[in-house]
């Protein structure tokens, strides 16, 4: 096996999808380890992988393996497999808090060791990913890890200390932009507008806006001052956003998630 998740929610599913739509690993290649034998049904019918109810052998059978679980099932699953890897394989976290010195001291030996960080829109082929990696992977090695994260999105190589800062903005910041959708929906509601439609045009409306800031490279200030006309509609709304502490809000509110992550 080329690539093994130990875990296959829909983190893990997510990036299966997009590794196996853009070719990168055949479903032969990949292994997943699932809990019951209903969720390797589930992987197998989904995916059409290999699946196994064995932690080990997933780090046995893949020279990649990923640790696809909740944070605080890390340390049991390490203890798990620690005894049989080795320093050809590559060991990938993707939960905030767990650190690259943490990881290999759990491990009880030198491994080249990843820290990814993705978010729920891989499973759309739009993730966000932020890569670290410690100084036993090879630049072969991290040309192919970036390669597997870019299947299923955008990838951004930053230096550790970077990472849960990188996970507020990208990895909770989803569940922030949906409720500010599903807001903005409930106010076209009251405006008569069925809320079906009222989702479909608030998300585009998101969706065009982010794309105009990443294809233009203009500063998000610019953008909303284009939009704001004198005496209008847009900046009376701006001013209410204002009042209410929207840019504080979004701002404690990240920062406090960064900070939650440091002690997982």
């Amino acid at each position: 096996m080329k690539i093994g998740f130990i875990g296959c929610g829909n983190m893990a599913s997510a990036m299966i999808g997009g590794i196996l739509k853009k070719g990168i690993f055949t479903k032969e290649e990949i292994i997943v380890s699932n809990l019951t034998e209903e969720g390797s049904r589930r992987s197998r019918e989904k995916l059409g992988v290999v699946t196994t109810m064995e932690n080990r052998k997933v780090a046995e059978q893949a020279k990649i393996v990923v640790l696809a679980v909740k944070p605080q099932f890390y340390e049991e699953v390490l203890e798990e497999i620690k005894e049989v890897l080795t320093e050809e394989h590559i060991l990938v976290g993707i939960a905030p808090g767990k650190t690259l010195s943490w990881l290999e001291e759990k491990c009880g030996q030198p491994l080249k060791i990843v820290r990814l960080m993705p978010n729920t829109p891989a499973q759309v082929g739009e993730g966000m990913t932020g890569v670290c990696f410690n100084e036993k992977v090879s630049e072969e090695e991290k040309q192919e890890i970036c390669g597997i994260t870019d299947s299923f999105g955008c990838t951004e190589v930053i230096p550790e200390r970077l990472m849960e800062g990188l996970s507020a903005v990208t990895g909770c910041s989803p569940a922030y932009v949906f409720m500010f959708l599903e807001a903005m929906a409930d106010a076209a509601v009251h405006q008569g507008m069925p809320r079906k439609q009222a989702y479909r045009l608030a998300a585009q409306a998101v969706l065009g806006s982010a794309k105009m800031l990443l294809e233009t490279g203009m500063h998000p200030g610019e953008l909303k001052d284009m939009v704001c006309s004198p005496a209008g509609s847009t900046i009376e709304g701006v001013r209410m956003l204002e009042k209410n502490g929207f840019r504080s809000a979004v701002f404690e509110a990240l920062c406090a998630a960064a900070e939650k992550g440091k002690k997982l």
